[in-house]
């Protein structure tokens, strides 16, 4: 008697396996959609491609994935423009997939056939589905695995360049502020991936939108959201202060506008600059983590030897309050006690050495 039909059936091939998910995919179309019962057997359908593709790409725990169909799988994903259709059908999917999903997503980019990132290629030959990814923020449902895609795609210099010089990066600065926390937070790590990553791409990227970026940049700065002031003005300080940015920086800590914001973000109270031009009237301010990272903005503009006089003048009107606030300021958690207090020693001591200059007098 022969008992064949216990034997486990023969694995698919990448082709097979790619056919397979490309066809469930094709099957969750506006008929599909709509009808209850098929739209529950086409995503079952997709949820068990997806399987199969995710333990041909990472393995199942007790097999090793085979680097020859890793590399397969690959290329026909592109060849069969399925990369777009994980893209397309992304809402559609049950929680289950869209997990599988990102999970191959993240192993499909890393992946070269030969010398080449052949997924990175395509997504460079279809550029529009980094928009649609952004665009996704905005349906809570599968923002963050948006999200997740996004910041893979980001590892990748060209993709991140993309983003950041196409209009879609724009709406990053209305996601941070979602009032989802969640999603606002997933939105704040991709634009932060965006903005330290690729020091030169986002320095190249400074340098020709300066004014178009630091205007909007300021509405985060000013945002009447605390975790938006923290997070932007932490953020600020790392890609402003990196190497390749130093010309921006420079630019930066020259214009007065700034060094109104992180006075009044310092001081926590805007009464007392209301005597500055075009001073923006924020709300009060008490948090000791805002202090701390508007001081080290700050000292960046005071310790400049190029200060413009303007900058020359604020600090000298002012400077009886500044040195009142700089000596009650004391270092936040986690700071080296020790280096704080020996910059603000010396941003004291510039303070008073600007204060004394008579040739401010107007």
């Amino acid at each position: 008697m022969s008992f064949s039909f216990f034997k486990p059936s023969r694995p698919k091939t990448p082709l097979e396996v790619v056919k397979a998910t490309k066809d469930s995919l094709m099957a969750l179309d506006t008929k599909t959609v709509v009808e209850v019962k098929a739209l529950e057997k086409a995503l079952e359908e997709v949820e068990k491609n997806f399987a199969t593709m995710r333990c041909m790409l990472s393995g199942d725990g007790e097999v090793e994935p085979i680097p020859e169909q890793v590399s397969q799988l690959a290329t026909e994903v592109c060849k069969e423009d399925v990369l777009a259709l994980l893209i397309h059908k992304l809402q559609i999917l049950g929680w289950e997939a869209r997990k599988d999903l990102v999970h191959c997503w993240s192993i499909l980019l890393k992946q070269k056939v030969g010398s080449t990132h052949c997924c990175v290629q395509y997504i460079e030959n279809h550029f529009e589905l980094l928009d649609f990814l952004v665009v996704c923020y905005d349906n809570k449902e599968v923002a963050m695995n948006c999200g997740n895609m996004l910041r893979e795609c980001i590892k990748f210099p060209t993709l991140a360049k993309y983003i950041i010089e196409s209009a879609s990066f724009q709406l990053f600065f209305k996601f941070v502020e979602l009032p989802n926390f969640d999603v606002a937070s997933d939105a704040f790590s991709t634009f932060k991936d965006l903005l330290t990553r690729h020091e030169t791409v986002v320095s190249e990227y400074l340098t020709g939108h300066y004014d178009e970026f630091f205007d909007v940049y300021e509405t985060l700065l000013t945002s009447p959201n605390y975790v938006t002031r923290r997070q932007s003005l932490k953020l600020l300080s790392e890609f402003l202060l990196e190497s390749p940015n130093s010309h921006i920086m420079k630019r930066y800590i020259s214009e007065v506008r700034y060094l109104k914001v992180m006075m009044t973000l310092l001081k926590g109270d805007v009464s007392v600059f209301r005597i500055l031009k075009f001073l923006v009237v924020l709300a009060m301010d008490s948090s000791k983590n805002i202090q701390i990272s508007a001081f080290h903005i700050f000292k960046v503009f005071v310790a400049n030897p190029n200060k413009p006089r303007e900058v020359k003048v604020i600090l000298a009107k002012n400077h009886e309050k500044l040195l009142a606030l700089l000596h009650n300021l004391s270092a936040g958690k986690g700071t080296d006690d020790e280096q704080f207090d020996e910059e603000k020693e010396l941003i004291i001591k510039e303070i008073e050495r600007v204060s004394g200059l008579s040739n401010l007098d107007s």
